[in-house]
């Protein structure tokens, strides 16, 4: 399936969505969404009879600064009953990058997010663990942004491994296996 047929198919669907088919090197179709119509179409690229793209392989995002809007949040999904792959852009700006979780389209979404909020700022309205993933609680900045100051001055901190007794341990490994279910 190629761009400009999976775009029409998602205008379709939603009606007075911005939804733009755009060339890729790789082949993949790729599409520009709107971050108003984002989780709709995520939806709709999730359980449309012609598209089936049920997995999310990855969530991550370009720093295009200085350039406007500066960055682009790059959804990549698989539909394994046709054998391909989408790529789903959304253009975000500079001031308060944000855009609605995909955590209620595909639960694998959560760790995703909190990398690229993590790593570039890009925040995700409703997420339903908005903590740090990569990076200590106290970090200041985002690492992954272009005007990211390289020369940090930041004093080594030590953490130490959690100590469990074997009991604990048993205990813990009993509670995973009830809630999983």
């Amino acid at each position: 399936m190629d761009a400009t047929t999976l775009a029409s198919i998602l205008q379709g669907a939603h009606a007075g969505a911005d939804v733009q088919a755009v060339p890729s090197v790789d082949l993949h179709a790729t599409v520009v969404v709107g971050a108003a119509h984002l989780i709709p179409v995520l939806t709709t690229l999730r359980d449309h009879d012609a598209l089936k793209f049920e997995f999310l392989a990855e969530i991550t995002a370009v720093d295009y600064h200085p350039r406007a809007p500066r960055f682009e949040l790059i959804y990549i999904l698989v539909s394994p009953s046709l054998r391909q792959r989408a790529r789903v852009k959304v253009l975000l700006p500079s001031e308060d990058p944000h855009v609605s979780t995909a955590v209620s389209v595909w639960p694998a979404a959560n760790w995703l997010e909190r990398e690229v909020w993590d790593m570039f700022g890009i925040a995700f309205d409703g997420h339903p663990d908005p903590r740090r993933l990569l990076m200590p609680e106290d970090w200041e900045g985002y690492p992954a942004r272009k005007d990211y100051p390289v020369q940090i001055r930041k004093r080594p901190g030590s953490a130490s491994p959690t100590q469990l007794t074997a009991e604990e341990f048993r205990a813990n490994l009993m509670k995973d296996r009830l809630v999983r279910k």
